[in-house]
């Protein structure tokens, strides 16, 4: 699948930027400083657009047709994620069968205090379940309208904060269920699920594209003020985790989608930029780099380089070098393996949504 062939080049793009803020929040220049974003909105923003563009027009419940999308998923996520999981447990030297099966299975973010051998794969476990709830979502939504799936979201999230005052380690508590679930983040995937079905409307009518950059300004800069209202959060403790909350899993998704709107309908500096090859090539790879950043932080960076040469160097050496493995990983390995799998499971019937040559 060749660079440049997605239908929305500058959504790819969006990738290689919020992989790198990860990166560098992980990593900081400074040691004491970090990034005040919540950067995996973006990214969960990004997940409900694209599955509902990808499958919205097709989705049913019909066995040949669900047995294809999930087999689709598996082959986007699984492969290279249990590569680097099993580097991870060899590397960590972690054997608890109880943690290795949680984590193995993908469900190590159900349970309170431990994330995962992998630190940031507790959000796969989050977009693994919208992945299992988005065929039902879509159609309540094909069958009812938006605000259906967007209440069994809302009554989900209510069941999860009730089973969370149990006194248990799966969803031990409100504020891990509001930090590390699906649950708690369902605004930001369905931010992209309306954003999704209004790209349609206009993609039917031929009204998609439009002049200037108002909608991408408007977004960028809705973004900004929640970002300066995160870091007035976070400067004044008193005001409290519901604050932090509210911000993050509820607020931010709004001008996210905005953002989102205008990158794909309006031609800007930004979305020129985005839609480069470099910018598309390494947003494909981003979730290996996603992956892999870590594990080369704490068995490369910190042991081997930190100690002889200065820490800014240090960080953009092995930033640079991530990126690299990443895209070695995504080009000779993360993609033949998906498009094997998927060709296998796709070489009969009816297809389950739009060519994948379309979308990442």
């Amino acid at each position: 699948m060749r660079v440049g062939t997605e239908r929305y080049p500058a959504l790819t793009g969006v990738r290689t930027v919020g992989a790198s803020v990860v990166f560098f929040d992980h990593f900081p220049v400074q040691p004491s400083t970090h990034i005040v974003l919540n950067v995996l909105a973006f990214f969960f923003a990004l997940s409900g657009f694209l599955i509902v563009r990808i499958y919205y027009e097709r989705a049913a419940f019909d066995r040949v047709w669900l047995g294809k999308y999930f087999v689709n998923r598996f082959a986007r996520i699984y492969p290279v994620y249990f590569l680097l999981l099993s580097v991870a447990v060899l590397l960590y030297g972690e054997w608890s069968p109880w943690v290795l099966l949680k984590n193995y299975t993908l469900t190590q973010a159900f349970f309170i205090g431990h994330l995962g051998i992998i630190q940031p794969s507790w959000s796969i476990t989050v977009e693994e379940c919208f992945y299992i709830l988005a065929p039902l979502f879509m159609i309540l939504a094909a069958r009812f309208n938006f605000l259906v799936p967007l209440a069994l979201a809302c009554a989900l999230l209510g069941v999860a904060l009730g089973v969370s005052r149990l006194g248990l380690s799966f969803l031990g508590s409100g504020m891990f269920v509001m930090s590390y679930t699906f649950f708690g983040h369902f605004t930001e995937f369905f931010a992209g699920f309306w954003l999704a079905l209004h790209v349609m409307r206009l993609e039917r009518t031929g009204t998609l594209a439009r002049r200037g950059g108002a909608q991408t300004a408007t977004g960028a800069a809705g973004v900004l003020l929640v970002i300066v209202a995160m870091v007035l959060v976070y400067r004044h403790a008193p005001l409290g985790l519901g604050a932090i909350v509210l911000l993050n899993n509820f607020l931010i998704p709004l001008p996210i989608a905005l953002l989102y709107g205008g990158l794909l309908r309006e031609t800007t500096w930004l979305s020129r930029f985005l839609a480069t090859p470099v910018m598309g090539l390494l947003g494909r790879s981003s979730y290996s780099f996603y992956l892999l950043h870590m594990l080369i932080i704490d068995f490369v960076a910190a042991p081997l380089l930190l100690p002889i040469m200065p820490r800014f160097l240090c960080v953009l050496v092995t930033f640079v070098l991530t990126w690299l493995l990443s895209c070695a990983l995504f080009l000779w390995y993360e993609e033949p393996l998906n498009l094997h799998i998927r060709r296998k499971a796709n070489s009969k019937g009816r297809s389950v949504g739009m060519q994948a040559t379309l979308f990442r």
